[in-house]
C-alpha cells in the first residue's frame, strides 16, 4: 500500500524547493510498463512546464490539485490561450482531464502546491509529448518573461469570466 499523507507532500515539496527545476514528481506505479501511470508533482512559484501535448502516444491526462493553487492552461495550435482553470483543493474545481491532443501547462500560484496525474500506461519516454514550437524551451532567458505574461494573461482571462 502507498499512503499518500501530509507527510509525503511536505517531503516532496521540500525537495521541489530545493530543486533548481522547483519542482519534483514522485511515481507511485512501480515500472514503466504498468497500464497506469500515477504520480505526485510538487511545484513551486517560477517552476516552468513548457506547453506541450500528448499526441505522439496519445493518451489522456488527469490532474487533480491537492494542495496549494494551480492554473492549468490551454492552449489552441498558435499559442494562443484557449482556456484557463484555476485548481484550489475543496473548491468547485479540483482537477481536469485533458484528451491527448490538447496544448497545455501548469504553473503553480502558491508554494507547496502539489498535483496528482493519472495517464494510461505504458510510459514510452521518447514520445512522452511534444513540445510546443511557439513557447521557449525550458531553461532558456526567454522563460521567466513568457512565465509572468501567462500568469498575466491567465488572471485577466478569469476575472473577465467572474464578471460575466
Amino acid at each position: 500500500m502507498y499512503i499518500i499523507d501530509k507527510n509525503l507532500l511536505d517531503e516532496l515539496s521540500a525537495a521541489a524547493r530545493k530543486s533548481p527545476r522547483l519542482r519534483q514528481h514522485r511515481n507511485l506505479h512501480s515500472s514503466h510498463k504498468d497500464s497506469c501511470q500515477r504520480l505526485l508533482n510538487a511545484m513551486e512559484p517560477d517552476s516552468y512546464i513548457p506547453p506541450h501535448c500528448h499526441n505522439a502516444d496519445p493518451k489522456i491526462e488527469l490532474f487533480i490539485v491537492l494542495r496549494g493553487t494551480l492554473l492549468l492552461i490551454t492552449f489552441f495550435d498558435n499559442g494562443q490561450i484557449r482556456n484557463v482553470l484555476k485548481m484550489v483543493p475543496q473548491t468547485a474545481t479540483l482537477g481536469a482531464e485533458l484528451p491527448p491532443d490538447v496544448w497545455h501547462t501548469v504553473i503553480s500560484l502558491e508554494p507547496g502546491s502539489v498535483f496528482m496525474e493519472v495517464k494510461p500506461g505504458p510510459f514510452v519516454p521518447s514520445a512522452a509529448k511534444v513540445m510546443a514550437p511557439w513557447a521557449p524551451k525550458e531553461e532558456t532567458l526567454a522563460v521567466q518573461p513568457y512565465l509572468e505574461k501567462l500568469v498575466r494573461q491567465a488572471n485577466f482571462i478569469l476575472v473577465s469570466e467572474k464578471e460575466k
